[in-house]
């Protein structure tokens, strides 16, 4: 059995929050090796991605991903726990399928539904108790309706409440759960930007015909 340093059991500890005769086991099961002394512990029960999800994710990276043809650009930040996993092809290949999700998705604006501001949600109610098939509801039915659709809408515009485009039987929040278990810590998506090329910019639109006669009125 591999000798183990009180370092690397301390290490593994600070990672996984796990006891450190637990941590020492772990270690010593797997050869000193810690991505595997954590599958170990996960295995065991010790280890779960709830218990990895309340600690701080302060690393990690800014991914990038520019659609074919250059015209759709997204820039995401993606938080880790350690330098260490932030530099493993996992999160690596993670940020990456993120960065691809949100320029799939171009109605998604904010991370999670509570980071929508209280007045884009009251803005989304009074459209939609404007509807002219709730006219003639009663205000209590009218009210479970509007609930029901504007909780939709919300989801709508969040990325972690879409359909991972890779395998749409899961969420994006379910994928990043699934990171969370493999790679051993917590794993939050901040931010992240889209764009779009020529967004915002007024497009000038000419006519054919005036331009036609405009040249040859020149011409004369």
């Amino acid at each position: 059995m591999a000798e183990i340093s009180a370092k690397l059991v301390q290490e593994l500890r600070q990672k996984t929050g796990a006891g450190m005769m637990d941590c020492k086991k772990a270690l010593q099961e797997n050869e000193g090796d810690i991505a595997k002394a954590m599958d170990w512990l996960r295995q065991k029960g010790i280890l779960k991605a709830g218990r990895i999800e309340t600690k701080a994710a302060t690393d990690g990276l800014v991914g990038s991903y520019i659609h074919t043809g250059g015209r759709v650009g997204v820039l995401v930040e993606v938080n880790c726990q350690t330098d260490f996993v932030a530099r493993t092809e996992g999160f690596k290949s993670l940020v990456q399928n993120i960065a691809m999700q949100i320029a799939a998705y171009p109605n998604v604006e904010y991370v999670k539904v509570s980071d929508i501001p209280a007045e884009i949600v009251e803005k989304e109610k009074a459209i939609e108790m404007g509807r002219e098939d709730l006219g003639n509801k009663p205000a209590n039915v009218k009210e479970k309706i509007v609930q029901g659709r504007i909780e939709k809408r919300l989801k709508e515009m969040t990325l972690l409440d879409q359909a991972y485009i890779k395998d749409q039987n899961i969420s994006v929040e379910e994928l990043i759960k699934q990171n969370v278990a493999q790679l051993g810590e917590n794993i939050q998506v901040r931010r992240f930007v889209r764009f779009v090329l020529g967004e915002g910019l007024e497009k000038q639109e000419s006519n054919f015909a005036e331009e036609v006669a405009a040249q040859i009125g020149s011409k004369e």
